[in-house]
């Protein structure tokens, strides 16, 4: 007997709602032209980077704009696939995506490839039909078609996406991702142009630390849901801290390599304590300075009888600290060229006597200084990228374990007389799948419709570029940018290489300052504010407000 599944009644509702479209997406593909603006070019490294790139560098930026449509319209096939962690609004950029191929011509088929990079070229894929789509429409996850971490870079891989492509005849690929997976995009667009494969390959930006962006790209897509469903949490925690009154809550928030997620989420919620990674590091500040700070503030806070607060940590904090990021620096390094050899280390104990003899003196202190758990994680497996793992850096329970044996010598000093009771709360995976805001909603099917009407005029290298967010959707604009142009070289896995170059938070930006102005304010004063849930329904300027960050960076 077959069961029919049960969804909530958000889900029902949501089902129904219809993302509303920049102005110029509404005109339909046969009114819609491309036109070519200023060559974008990388800021640095542009030389190294031509070398690399040489028959996709130095493309122009795109814009959609009123005027004819592709000439000979047909049907066209696409593929898509989702990379990397999952964000709010995946579902979304697919469903826009097929909207928009119909939009071309209703013959036009879409393929999604299965579990990530690795489904191109292990040929895993199937066809995305209306009635497999139509369930996902505005919904969180990625389960539609899974994604993964995988790379493609192998000439043996490369050569399979080309077989792939050109045994479905795509016109175009699209790989939704963030900047290792639209590096990734870089790489095979470069191919495709050298094979002479007619497949267009087109990125879109995922991720929600909100990295991924410059002056063209405003946000990435699942940053303002995710920033949303922690300051709800941040707040309800605020709240109780208020009220129960002997709780200090150390909350550690995603954020790999930049601390938008944090900043946004003191903006919407004004906690006593926010490390803002990269001030951390502007500073030079010393794990040792930051522990000190910290409390100070929990020490001035008792002296007025509040032994409670509220500290936002960013969750790649540990790579911004001076000495402990020349730790990580040399640790990725040793363990890359060492990895056969260090995988055979069975104890914990020998794997330490190993990395010391490897570490310079000064990383050999610091490493022997920490925690043995927080060593332990140190020298966990990196990623497919060889990046650390940070989400599983427990540095909200370091920072812990030091304030409180710092409270207590100061306690033995007569320094301290107040109470310290500290929980540790890490908010990751909770944002990475929930129902898209409104924002996110319409944000994603914007981009996948843009996708479209790129591929459809054969652009390649791109990525999709959405504008203008801080107003309505309807006055957004819509176009693309160069791949190419985003990239810097970078040291991975010990060797100098080309990625997409990471936006972090500028401490002369606009959302920093605003910041820095009311900090001093949140420290001493229960100055909290309370988000409550997203709001997908009523008032627009309570379901459809963008994040802090994006008016403040676009406000004129």
């Amino acid at each position: 007997m077959l069961m029919t599944k049960e969804t909530s009644a958000l889900e029902k509702a949501r089902a129904s709602y219809a993302p509303k479209l920049p102005g110029i997406l509404k005109k339909g593909i046969r009114n819609i032209a491309v036109k070519n603006g200023k060559v974008a070019k990388p800021p640095a490294d542009a030389a190294k980077i031509k070398e690399i790139f040489p028959l996709t560098f130095g493309s122009a930026i795109l814009k959609l704009a009123k005027g004819a449509g592709p000439e000979n319209l047909r049907a066209i096939n696409l593929g898509v696939v989702l990379s990397g962690g999952q964000a709010p609004g995946g579902h979304n950029v697919i469903t826009g995506i097929f909207d928009g191929i119909k939009d071309v011509h209703p013959d036009s088929r879409l393929y999604g490839f299965k579990g990530g990079p690795k489904g191109i070229f292990t040929e895993k894929y199937i066809e995305l039909t209306a009635d497999f789509v139509n369930p996902y429409r505005n919904t969180g996850g990625f389960d539609m078609i899974g994604s993964g971490r995988d790379k493609i870079e192998k000439p043996e891989q490369l050569e399979a996406c080309k077989n792939v492509c050109q045994k479905l005849a795509l016109d175009a690929l699209v790989i939704i991702g963030g900047d290792d997976s639209n590096t990734n995009a870089a790489v095979l667009a470069e191919y495709f142009v050298k094979e002479n494969v007619r497949t267009c390959v087109i990125g879109v930006p995922k991720t929600i630390d909100g990295d991924l962006k410059n002056e063209v790209i405003e946000t990435s897509f699942g940053y303002d849901t995710a920033s949303k469903v922690y300051s709800e949490l941040i707040g309800n925690i605020c709240r109780d801290s208020k009220s129960a009154k002997k709780y200090w809550h150390f909350i550690k928030l995603m954020g790999r390599s930049a601390s938008h997620i944090t900043l946004e989420c003191a903006l919407q919620t004004h906690p006593n304590i926010v490390i803002i990674g990269e001030e951390v590091k502007a500073k030079n500040m010393t794990l040792q300075q930051i522990v000190e700070s910290i409390a100070e503030v929990v020490k001035k806070r008792s002296e007025e009888g509040k032994n409670f607060g509220v500290c936002l940590v960013p969750e790649g904090l540990i790579e911004f600290i001076p000495e402990v990021r020349i730790l990580i620096s040399e640790l990725n390094k040793i363990l890359a060229d060492h990895a056969a050899y260090f995988n055979t280390i069975r104890t914990f104990t020998d794997q330490q006597e190993f990395i010391n003899q490897k570490l310079s003196k000064d990383s050999s202190y610091v490493f022997s200084s920490l925690p043995a758990h927080i060593q332990q994680e140190l020298l966990a497996v990196r990623d497919s990228h060889g990046n650390l793992q940070v989400s599983r850096i427990e540095t909200e329970k370091l920072l812990i374990e030091q304030v409180s044996e710092m409270l207590a010598e100061w306690k033995v000093e007569g320094k301290f007389k107040g109470k310290f009771s500290p929980l540790a709360h890490f908010f990751g995976y909770e944002g990475r799948c929930a129902p898209p805001s409104n924002f996110d909603a319409d944000y994603t099917y914007a981009l996948g419709r843009t996708a479209v009407v790129l591929a459809a005029f054969g652009k390649t290298g791109c990525i999709v570029a959405v504008q203008n967010l801080s107003a309505p959707a309807a006055k957004w604009k819509a176009g693309g940018v160069p791949l190419t142009s985003l990239m810097n070289i970078e040291e991975r896995k010990g060797k100098p290489t080309p990625v997409i170059k990471k936006a972090l938070v500028q401490l002369d930006g606009a959302p920093f300052k605003a910041f820095a102005a009311q900090r001093e304010q949140w420290t001493l004063n229960d100055d909290y504010v309370y988000p409550g849930p997203i709001q997908y329904f009523g008032k627009a300027d309570v379901s459809d407000v963008p994040t802090k960050t994006i008016v403040l960076e676009r406000a004129k």
